[in-house]
């Protein structure tokens, strides 16, 4: 008898970090926007360089919250404060479970009185969606992501969304708005017209310029697009493939996808009795050498991914108090890891040699799993640390990971991590059977770009993965 919901395959399995280290979910896949436009390493260059146009249309959810209860749903599940938090004002929302594990993040939106929209993935949605399926007086609305795999099929969204990056930005933005342009407050909304057609705005930024998020109606799509293009032209402007778009969060800093912390906590087994059996939660793929029989030991709290700042005790929410009883001192920090040039020339070389080889690290995304928890090791071969999301970056000519590290290793120290899983590898279907190999890194800071590290707004992200 199949499964009905998330826990009864919970259930079922016995063993739930074996299911989702085996899960047949295959590459996580951006869907609809191409691949490649010129060539990653010219697109991920343009962002530091000149600028960049990021698509960012099909891989996030939508959920719009509306309502006389629409805030106090968000204020209940959210770690942030919402004291402050206007029309045309947007934050990054993390909610967490009772126990104060990450469930996930995403970009929240003050769209207008008692109206609000999450972008991101689709853990907080779906937890948004049962919470507030519990005695608010809320509309919650879901425009879903697009399918990794559309097969020809014609795709439409409600919303399409752009973000305008790199050094030469505004000037860009300026020329589509026909003038100078005020450069408001980080976060904050507004509106600019691009050939008569008025759209909305976020301020952003990225490799420590100012820039825009943009949003409208599906159907001006290529409107809109081909506009910022030819617009930016002159300006270096470049769109970015599906394939170098990711790899950014590895300059700036921002830890994607972390495990959503609700498969152990006894309050949200009515929320894993209503997810579904073949819905994300279910299928999330954990991959990497970390090996636990504790799913716990996967989950992230709000210290350890840089969230800490965000957490405001002036609000009652889910997962108060067990926040505050966490000493922030003992609990690993965001850091990058700077992978030694030697050791990874070696395991690309493996490639060509007989045998089983070294798990691929792919180029310039290395992540082969939706989680991804590689084992960080100090001098005595201790774990200290996971790394977290992997890849190559052509403006640091370097491979980066993005971990979270004990508090007692310091900026600088030499760690060791191990790359491929054990035992040859596990059934993921984007897994060969390999061998494991130790790449020696250096404890760098989050974010890794010295521009961006004095000019971002600490914990905030840059983008949406």
């Amino acid at each position: 008898m199949s499964a009905k919901n998330l826990q009864e395959l919970l259930d079922a399995s016995g063993n739930t970090v074996e299911l989702l280290r085996n899960s047949q979910l295959g590459a996580y896949i951006y869907p609809v926007v191409p691949a490649e436009f010129s060539n990653w390493r010219r697109e991920q260059i343009a962002w530091a360089k000149t600028a960049v146009l990021f698509d960012q249309t099909h891989h996030m959810i939508n959920l719009f919250v509306s309502g006389p209860d629409a805030l106090k749903l968000l204020s209940d599940t959210g770690i942030n404060s919402f004291a402050n938090f206007p029309v045309n004002m947007a934050k990054q929302f993390v909610p967490t479970s009772p126990e104060g594990g990450v469930i996930g993040d995403g970009i929240l939106f003050h769209l207008a009185d008692e109206e609000y929209v999450f972008v991101g993935r689709a853990p907080v949605g779906n937890y948004l969606l049962w919470k507030g399926s519990k005695g608010y007086n809320v509309d919650l609305r879901l425009d879903a992501r697009s399918p990794m795999r559309p097969y020809g099929k014609p795709v439409t969204r409600e919303l399409w969304r752009f973000q305008i990056q790199g050094p030469n930005a505004w000037p860009i933005i300026e020329k589509l708005n026909g003038g100078p342009l005020e450069q408001v407050k980080f976060f904050r909304m507004g509106e600019l017209p691009i050939k008569g057609k008025m759209v909305r705005s976020l301020r952003h930024g990225m490799s420590g310029a100012p820039g825009l998020e943009l949003w409208g109606p599906y159907e001006d799509f290529d409107f809109v697009r081909d506009a910022i293009l030819e617009a930016g032209a002159e300006f270096g402007i470049e769109p970015c493939g599906s394939r170098a778009y990711s790899t950014n969060t590895l300059e700036s800093g921002w830890i994607p996808s972390p495990l959503p912390a609700i498969y152990t906590s006894p309050g949200l087994r009515e929320y894993r009795e209503w997810l579904p059996a073949d819905g994300y939660e279910a299928n999330n793929a954990i991959a990497g050498s970390f090996v636990s029989d504790n799913i716990e030991d996967y989950y992230t709290n709000p210290f350890e991914l840089g969230y800490g700042s965000f957490i405001k005790h002036d609000h009652d929410f889910v997962g108060k108090d067990a926040l505050a009883a966490i000493d922030q001192a003992t609990q690993r920090r965001k850091v990058t890891l700077e992978w030694n040039s030697e050791d990874v020339t070696k395991l690309f070389g493996s490639i060509f040699d007989e045998g089983d080889g070294y798990q691929v690290f792919d180029l310039p995304n290395a992540n082969y799993g939706s989680t991804n928890a590689d084992a960080v090791l100090d001098a005595d071969e201790n774990v200290v640390g996971l790394s977290m999301f992997t890849g190559y970056s052509a403006n640091e000519r370097a491979a980066l990971s993005l971990a979270t590290i004990s508090p007692d290793v310091p900026l600088g120290a030499e760690v060791t991590v191990v790359w491929g899983e054990p035992d040859g590898g596990t059934r993921k279907t984007v897994v060969q059977p390999h061998k494991q190999f130790a790449v020696r890194a250096i404890v760098s800071p989050a974010p890794f770009s010295k521009m961006a590290r004095e000019t971002y707004h600490q914990g905030w992200r840059t983008t949406s993965v």
